[in-house]
């Protein structure tokens, strides 16, 4: 069995895409998945399975679709992917200044070089960021809402959705605690 950790984009933000975290347990748990397990309301779930991830995702979409009347994306990562992407991080989480934060924006695919190009007008001293194949780092050092960088990752054209570093790590310990 893998382990997996699914990330949902949108959901529970803005009074849209309303979904109880335990209707999608109850949800994922008809799916054949095992050991199903969220982390607070914005989509975050840990849970193992035999399929594999691209036809996962597709079929995680369709029962939310289906189930709850709203398109989701879905982003899948197996808990080894996600290890990797905690050791490689490229900024000092260790040393973090009072008021800078790193998040992960993870892309169900890796964008043109046309679309990331139109990210360099976006980095600045105050914002910086670095791609890795479906991941992109921001070491943001002024508070995320008042950044515009994140707002145009959502403009890469494929489905993104980020995390701050404290959800990340504690998806990683969902996942450890699963082994």
């Amino acid at each position: 069995m893998t382990i997996y950790i699914a990330l949902l984009r949108g959901i529970n933000v803005g009074g849209h895409n309303i979904i109880k975290m335990a209707d999608l347990k109850q949800l994922l748990g008809t799916m054949d998945l095992t050991n199903v397990q969220t982390y607070i309301q914005s989509g975050n779930i840990v849970f193992e399975s035999e399929a594999q991830s691209d036809e996962l995702s597709q079929r995680i979409e369709q029962q939310i679709k289906d189930t709850f009347g709203c398109s989701v994306p879905v982003i899948l990562r197996t808990s080894t992917e996600w290890q990797q992407m905690i050791d490689n991080c490229p900024y000092p989480i260790e040393t973090l200044a009072d008021g800078e934060s790193v998040h992960l924006t993870l892309l169900s695919e890796t964008p043109s070089q046309e679309a990331l190009a139109k990210l360099q007008n976006f980095q600045s001293g105050i914002d910086q960021y670095t791609i890795q194949d479906k991941v992109i780092y921001l070491f943001l050092r002024q508070n995320f809402r008042d950044s515009k960088l994140p707002v145009q990752l959502q403009k890469l054209g494929v489905s993104a959705t980020i995390r701050n570093w404290k959800t990340t790590m504690k998806l990683a310990t969902m996942a450890k605690a699963m082994e």
